[in-house]
Parts: C-alpha cells; structure tokens; sequence
C-alpha cells in the first residue's frame, strides 16, 4: 500500500538535491503556500471524510495548511493530533482569545483534560458556522455531552430549537454559573419575556403577580426548571 508514497511523494524529485546537497533544490512542505501544501497532502488523505469537508472550512478559506497543525515526521500521536493534550495546545497557539476563556471561573472542563477542542470543532471543516461537529446526522454537537436537553419535547422552549444553546450560554467560558451570557437568569430571561422598549416581547410577557421587585420572583428557573422544554408543562414548568 505504499507503493509511491516514498520521501518524494512529499517532497518531489531529489535527484538535484542528492547530487548538490543544497537545501533549496528538495521541496518542503512547510515552506510552500498554503494551497501548494495542501494539495500534496490530500493526494492521499483527500478521500478521507473529515477531509473532504476541508473546502468548507475556515482554515482552508484562511489559508493554513494541513502541515500548520500537523507534523509530517514524528510519533503517531503527534501526527494524528489524537491526544487531548496535544489538540489543545495547538488549537490555542492560534485561538488565543479563546484559550483566554477558558481561563475564567466557569467553563468546560478543557484545561483538566477532559475534553478537547475537537469534540466540539471539526478542524477540518463543517458546513455549520464555526465548523461545529454535529451528533446523530444533524444535530448540534453540544447534544454528545447534554444528551438530557435533547429532547424531542411536546413543549419546546423555542430560542433552544431555533437560535441553539449560545443564545443562552458561552461556549467557552463565563464569568457566569453556569456559563451563562448574563449576571442573573432573571436579566436573560427578560431579554424576551418584557415588553420593555419598542419592540413587542417575543416570548409574552409574564403576568401581574411576577414583581420582579420581590425576591420571590426574581429567579425564574426557581419555577421554570425546564427551560430546555419540558414533557407535561407548556409553561416548562418542575
């Protein structure tokens, strides 16, 4: 099976290069254009599936190569990128801004090795924004790990069907429980349920008895436990 996928497979004729030794006469992967290298790595890997999604990622639209992130000589670990470990490390010499959330209180747990970055990314491209994995065909990748916020439910929360599980939480990190975009559930649900400013509520508006000036009232999911859709409650009640 690796009849001709010898040394100049990858690096070209070096008949020139054996006779003169000169590091300019063999062809280097690392030191091609983007394009170049990726093209004389999927002579081999391009029939493989994560591969041939690479046409609709945002690194090769960005043009990093394959060699970028992967080393052409080395342990099979390393060439694989298959470790937690080694995925993370590489993802974060780019990915800086991201890295830097998963420094505060409240994330997943990448750091601790738990988990890395391409449980949620396809490296290689996706056809969904941000190159995200799916699950079972279609389905955001988030639904592998919370397989409980799934549902199909009778009685959907419709921003979790619509507008997906970042509406609500930062992938990443937050400052927040539960990874939340907001201080306070309260402030996240009004962003819908008020009839504050202009625009009409886009998820009603919450009867007289809810004073938000109380503290009863004040943490909705006190009530509201299932936010992500519930089986018996079209108030997504407990």
């Amino acid at each position: 099976p690796w009849q001709g996928k010898a040394c100049e497979s990858c690096h070209g004729p070096g008949a020139k290069h054996a006779e003169s030794g000169a590091a300019a006469d063999i062809q280097n992967p690392v030191k091609l254009a983007a394009a170049r290298s990726e093209k004389i790595c999927l002579e081999c890997h391009g029939s493989q599936p994560a591969l041939r999604a690479r046409a609709h990622g945002a690194h090769s639209r960005s043009q990093v190569s394959c060699v970028a992130c992967h080393r052409v000589h080395g342990p099979v670990a390393e060439l694989t990128l298959k470790a937690a470990g080694v995925v993370n490390r590489q993802c974060s010499g780019c990915h800086q801004a991201e890295w830097a959330d998963f420094l505060r209180p409240h994330t997943h747990r990448l750091r601790e090795g738990a988990m890395s970055c391409t449980d949620c990314h396809d490296p290689h491209g996706s056809s969904r924004p941000r190159s995200m994995q799916t699950v079972s065909a279609n389905e955001p990748g988030c639904f592998r790990c919370h397989g409980d916020k799934r549902g199909p439910f009778p009685f959907e929360h419709p921003p979790v069907r619509l507008e997906g599980c970042q509406l609500c939480h930062e992938p990443h990190g937050s400052r927040n429980p539960r990874m939340l975009v907001r201080a306070e559930v309260r402030f996240l649900c009004l962003e819908c349920h008020s009839n504050i400013g202009s625009k009409p509520a886009l998820g009603g508006i919450p009867p007289a008895l809810h004073d938000l000036q109380s503290p009863r009232y004040r943490n909705c999911t006190i009530c509201h436990s299932k936010i992500h859709g519930s089986f018996v409650s079209r108030g997504l009640t407990r």
